[in-house]
């Protein structure tokens, strides 16, 4: 039996301490936003089927693997800013993170072309590609929120490859935008920002939920709950926008940011509804209160 990996003071550590470490490396709650994207694109399709629950599973082994690589490429910056991460605070080795996040990343797409044929592998591998491109190379430039986005976007046209991925374009770029204004707030996490930039992702948000909600042919609840979801998610978003723009501190817009993660399923919802898939939409749209109660514990940032 191998030895238990040891600790930073050198002492032997449980699994279960390993376990909540990589769980942390990964965000493991925020991965309950990921799903949404796929069964989205599925719903917008017309292809919620039995595949769907595979390429979702895909999508979130992408997601981690994106996020260990994430704190990989990271390392030496959050040895500075974020010393209790994994990886700087010596819970993690640099060399595990990498491997975890290859691992992880062979694992998605083989998945995906397992569950979804050429069709699905077609969409994983740039999907895998931008995920690390964005990782290694984007995010610290102009383009980082316009690449994070491309993996929101492809991720909802991945639930869309087992039929006419047009059809989940409209969907696929509603959830890019709001991933757009996720990734933006998210580059002043550290250090806060000035008011401007959480006033002009706040009206990015309110312009997404009015998208969302669109305009719908069916009648009775069917109609409503769409518009429903779309104000509950500008409502929970919307505010810790509103409240880091009136206080634009480093804790204000990391709550902004944790807000637009843990509220994507009640967007994801929204966009299910529209399309008819009502009951789904709301099991979707009920993730969002567990993500929030889950990141109290293990931060989605």
């Amino acid at each position: 039996m191998p030895d238990v990996p040891r600790g930073p003071s050198g002492g032997r550590r449980g699994w279960a301490a390993i376990a909540r470490d990589l769980a942390e490396l990964v965000r493991a709650p925020a991965a309950l936003s990921v799903p949404g994207d796929v069964i989205a694109g599925a719903a917008a399709a017309g292809t919620l089927n039995r595949r769907t629950p595979g390429l979702a599973a895909a999508s979130v082994c992408l997601y981690w693997a994106g996020m260990a690589a994430n704190d990989w490429a990271d390392r030496e910056l959050d040895a500075v800013e974020r010393p209790e991460r994994p990886i700087p605070s010596g819970r993690v080795s640099p060399r595990a993170a990498l491997g975890l996040a290859a691992g992880l990343t062979a694992a998605g797409v083989g998945l995906a072309a397992w569950v979804g044929g050429r069709r699905g592998l077609a969409t994983a591998v740039p999907l895998a590609a931008t995920v690390w491109a964005y990782d290694v190379k984007a995010k610290n430039t102009a383009a980082g929120p316009a690449v994070m986005a491309a993996c929101r976007g492809l991720d909802v046209l991945l639930g869309a490859s087992g039929g006419r991925a047009a059809k989940a374009v409209p969907a696929a770029l509603t959830v890019a935008a709001h991933t757009y204004t996720v990734t933006a707030l998210s580059r002043r996490e550290v250090s806060g920002a000035d008011a401007t930039l959480p006033v002009a992702t706040l009206a990015g948000t309110v312009a997404v939920a009015a998208t969302a909600a669109g305009a719908s042919r069916r009648k009775g609840w069917r109609a409503v709950l769409p518009v429903a979801l779309a104000g509950w998610y500008l409502t929970h978003y919307g505010r810790a926008q509103a409240r880091a723009a009136a206080q634009p501190d480093a804790a204000r817009v990391r709550a902004a940011v944790g807000s637009g993660i843990t509220g994507l399923p009640t967007l994801q919802g929204t966009l299910a509804a529209r399309t008819g898939a009502g009951v789904t939409g709301l099991a979707l749209a009920a993730l969002a209160p567990l993500a929030r109660r889950l990141v109290r514990r293990i931060s989605a940032t």
